[in-house]
């Protein structure tokens, strides 16, 4: 039975490995980055509402009488 010859596995992996890292430098330099991206500052405009001027009690379920 012949040995399987091993000796040219290196260079081909070592040149996937070179030829897969070509590829993905040559796809992620065409995306744009922004390099210093500035926070802006949204204020969203105060809505009154009907229920924030009045008094409303809040009735929490430990508080109300035992139901039977």
């Amino acid at each position: 039975m012949p040995q399987l010859d091993t000796s040219t596995w290196l260079t081909m992996i070592l040149s996937m490995f070179l030829t897969l890292f070509i590829i993905f430098q040559l796809k992620i330099s065409k995306y744009n980055f922004y390099y210093n991206p500035e926070l802006t500052s949204i204020k969203t405009p105060k809505q009154n509402t009907p229920w924030e001027t009045k008094w409303t009690k809040i009735y929490l379920p430990l508080s109300l009488p035992p139901y039977y």
